[in-house]
């Protein structure tokens, strides 16, 4: 059996930063985990898994609410596209060092348009996570 884990990261009070967040909390019939940007708990919560679906914000210039579907991870944003200290991309580059990827990662990133201190997740940007919550619920439920 095809272990699959799904994996929102964020933090509600950097507005769109919720983006991840919004989507594990819609997805949690399905078992979905809310991660505040810690890559050990990451780390952690794909190691062993056959597939880690995670969703993350981003800040890559994009119209607000552009979700786009990563599968090379050579093309995650990082650096100063992230909004936690370390970015999935350094997550994603600390596991390869230790050994701890999951068998296949699929990163989904939902452009921000405002993470300001204390503002909720804008339209584009709440509309956007339901609908990654629907596409990786069709796959997951068909699979």
């Amino acid at each position: 059996m095809t272990r699959t884990v799904i994996i929102g990261l964020g933090n509600d009070y950097r507005g769109d930063d919720g983006a991840g967040l919004a989507v594990a909390r819609l997805l949690r019939d399905l078992g979905a985990i809310e991660n505040g940007g810690d890559p050990a708990e990451l780390i952690e919560a794909w190691t062993g898994a056959d597939i880690a679906i995670v969703v993350d914000a981003a800040r890559a210039g994009d119209p607000p609410g552009t979700v786009r579907r990563h599968h090379d991870m050579m093309d995650l944003p990082c650096g100063g596209s992230s909004t936690h200290a370390l970015s999935l991309a350094d997550a994603v580059e600390l596991a390869h060092v230790l050994d701890r990827l999951p068998g296949e990662l699929v990163v989904y990133t939902v452009e921000g348009a405002d993470f300001d201190l204390g503002a909720g997740l804008s339209e584009p940007v709440s509309t956007a996570a339901h609908r990654v919550a629907r596409a990786i619920f069709a796959a997951a439920t068909t699979t």
